[in-house]
């Protein structure tokens, strides 16, 4: 047995193209191909019935992300931004060189700043902050100098 790749990162989205154009417009993805399955199959494989899907991948440095959009059964909103400590997959982190100008754009996109998530130091140039994209997944921004390759804290 053998793992080839990491294949992308699933996010469900309520408006596929108001989300292709977050993803994009603020985070320098570039829209890949789509996809538009529906069927017993594809039914078995997401456990929906009647779960039509259409699907965009996405792709920034390597990473691909697929937004899953569901025209006939819709999504479950979440009301608050998931807590950092659910079991699973609890945010995207992307490094930026001005995280007041990003901030400024994910809200122009129709994202929310966490406020109350804001750390950081302006005399050293660093800054973390949590957003969220218009669905409520968190992102976090990550301004800091030096390589920016390098993990937080590194």
């Amino acid at each position: 047995m053998s793992v080839l790749r990491l294949s992308h990162i699933g996010i469900c989205v309520a408006e596929l193209e108001r989300s292709v154009r977050f993803y994009r417009d603020v985070f320098g993805f570039r829209e890949l191909s789509r996809l538009e399955i529906e069927g017993a199959e594809s039914d078995q494989l997401i456990e929906l019935p009647d779960g039509k899907l259409q699907a965009v991948y996405l792709e920034r440095d390597g990473t691909r992300i697929e937004l899953l959009y569901y025209p006939k059964v819709g999504h479950i909103p979440i009301d608050a931004p998931r807590p950092m400590n659910l079991a699973g997959l609890t945010h995207l982190s992307f490094r930026v060189d001005d995280v007041d100008a990003t901030l400024a754009a994910v809200e122009e996109a129709g994202g929310r700043c966490l406020s109350a998530t804001r750390i950081g130091n302006r005399e050293f140039g660093w800054a973390a902050v949590f957003v969220t994209d218009p669905d409520g997944m968190r992102i976090e921004l990550l301004q800091s100098p030096g390589d920016p390759n390098s993990l937080p804290g590194a």
